[in-house]
């Protein structure tokens, strides 16, 4: 227990950058409180002392804000950052060196009595916010980043964002950078995300886009070969959709509209 408590402490200060002294992070961290009083309630819960693991979390959460149901088994140098709103569920199991941030939900799908919380294998890490939802594996070295809802399983080391929560890559095994190289060493990324994080949602259009732009292109080519095979293309150029087109027909439509009105 105590070289538990050691580990707990020393990867305050590997993840935290705000963390000055031992002392501090033993009377001013909730997440290193929560985790604690969660490891003696886990032991009592093991040896069927089901109601003092229960009250004992109970008071844990009134202390800090984060609910650890004492059946959730939790691996080594687990660190809750903040921690208020945090909730952890009674069939969750948490892998070593895992960082969750605060407002994560480890929670359940369903009311069946068996396992229905998630596993996050080593090294994950869940931003702000999000919630991972149901009996799914989340690989080693996963990022889940902040408000997130993630209900499908997550391969290793892949980055998942969004509602419901999509894998926008996933990292190599081999760090490319000094930087990248730093940041996997401690297994840490603030909030499960980085600042150059791709938009899915922004990707998917601009996809789109290209497409269209290609067609674009086609159906020109496609107009001159006709024309050029002696066939008329009498059909209207496509509009460009810049603002004056857009105002002009907008006009149309609104002139259309009155004079239906007055002929009526």
């Amino acid at each position: 227990m105590f070289n538990r408590l050691k580990e707990d402490i020393a990867c305050v200060f590997e993840r935290d950058p705000a963390a000055q002294s031992v002392f501090e992070v033993m009377t001013t961290y909730p997440g290193v409180h929560a985790v604690l009083i969660h490891r003696i309630s886990h032991l009592l819960w093991n040896a069927r002392f089901l109601w003092l693991a229960r009250f004992i979390a109970f008071i844990s959460r009134w202390l800090t804000g984060i609910e650890i149901h004492p059946g959730a088994q939790i691996g080594r140098r687990f660190f809750i950052d903040h921690g208020m709103g945090v909730v952890i569920g009674e069939t969750a199991i948490i892998g070593d060196d895992c960082t969750l941030y605060h407002g994560v939900t480890l929670g359940g799908t369903s009311w069946d009595k068996g396992k229905r919380h998630p596993t996050l294998h080593n090294g994950v890490v869940i931003g702000a916010g999000a919630k991972v939802l149901g009996p799914i594996e989340i690989g080693t070295g996963a990022r889940v980043g902040s408000n997130s809802v993630v209900l499908k399983p997550v391969p290793a080391g892949a980055t998942v964002v969004g509602i419901p929560g999509h894998i926008i890559g996933i990292r190599p095994k081999t760090p490319t950078t000094e930087r990248d190289k730093i940041a996997s060493k401690m297994g840490f990324d603030a909030y499960g995300a980085t600042a150059d994080m791709p938009d899915p949602v922004a990707n998917a259009i601009n996809r789109m886009l290209d497409h269209i732009h290609l067609l674009d292109k086609q159906i020109d080519t496609m107009q001159k070969a006709l024309n050029d095979a002696g066939i008329n293309c009498l059909e209207t150029p496509i509009s460009t959709l810049d603002g004056c087109e857009i105002a002009d027909s907008y006009e149309k439509g609104n002139q259309q509209k009155t004079k239906s009105i007055n002929s009526v």
